[in-house]
């Protein structure tokens, strides 16, 4: 039988005109690590609101839907892969100011030794970023550095290929890079947790100037085994934003989150 939870999240943010915070990792390489999959279809559905009245009207809806499963074989390590579907849209005073859409399916290979090989394919839309479409597909490897089970590191590294097409009538970019992917994870009891999230991508045509960076880091807490409040904040760097857009953006958000 398939395994659903439902979680409903109540968002306090101050994000610039966003919802949620980047999935980082989902970003850079593939989305989990590992991703969290049985021979049993495993599927999630998330769903955020924020609403604010009196001086200004603000509305803030966010929902996430993922999809998580393996492919058993006799001989080797099951072959995971995660698919995952996102999207939020903000209403400052009746006009909509941001709207973003994003899809992720990948694939990830446990190997020996810690190791672990990775395959990936992303779409983001945000008309609002000057984004109409863009996509990625990377490979690459990664390693479990250090798993004392209260403290583990991971690294992931690989290239990937980006396809950028604008809504300002700027030339589409087609280019190779190569992302990087770190990760730290303090178990603070047997279901809280703190971490820190890193990853970068540099353009194989001009990595000393063509770039990026993003920067997370949160604390989740169970309040109880299926009630669970999280806290991130995190800071983005654009060395080479689309034309008219800031290089540097931040933002912060509180959930709540029930499972069941």
């Amino acid at each position: 039988m398939k395994k659903i939870i439902l979680s409903t999240i109540v968002a306090i943010t101050c994000i610039h005109a966003e919802v949620t915070t980047t999935d980082v990792e989902g970003k850079y390489t593939s989305k989990t690590a590992p991703i969290e999959a049985t021979d049993k279809a495993i599927q999630s559905i998330d769903i955020g609101f924020a609403n604010v009245s009196g001086n200004t009207k603000t509305l803030n809806l966010n929902a996430k839907y993922s999809l998580s499963n393996s492919i058993q074989r006799a001989k080797f390590e099951p072959f995971k892969y995660n698919l995952q579907l996102t999207g939020f849209m903000t209403k400052n005073n009746g006009v909509k100011t941001s709207q973003e859409y994003t899809a992720l399916l990948n694939g990830e290979q446990e190997l020996k030794y810690n190791w672990l090989g990775y395959v990936a394919l992303g779409w983001l839309r945000n008309e609002f970023k000057n984004y109409d479409n863009k996509f990625s597909l990377a490979v690459g490897v990664g390693r479990v550095l250090f798993d004392d089970k209260k403290h583990r590191l991971i690294v992931k590294i690989g290239p990937a290929y980006n396809i950028e097409q604008y809504t300002n009538g700027q030339a589409d970019k087609k280019y190779g890079s190569l992302n990087e992917y770190l990760e730290y994870t303090n178990k603070l009891n047997t279901y809280s947790n703190l971490y820190v999230k890193l990853g970068a991508m540099q353009n194989f045509k001009d990595m000393g100037e063509d770039m990026e960076a993003t920067l997370l880091a949160g604390v989740n807490f169970a309040v109880s085994e299926n009630i669970n409040i999280s806290l991130e904040a995190e800071a983005t760097y654009d060395n080479l934003p689309p034309v008219g857009f800031k290089k540097t953006d931040t933002k912060t958000i509180i959930r709540l989150g029930y499972k069941f």
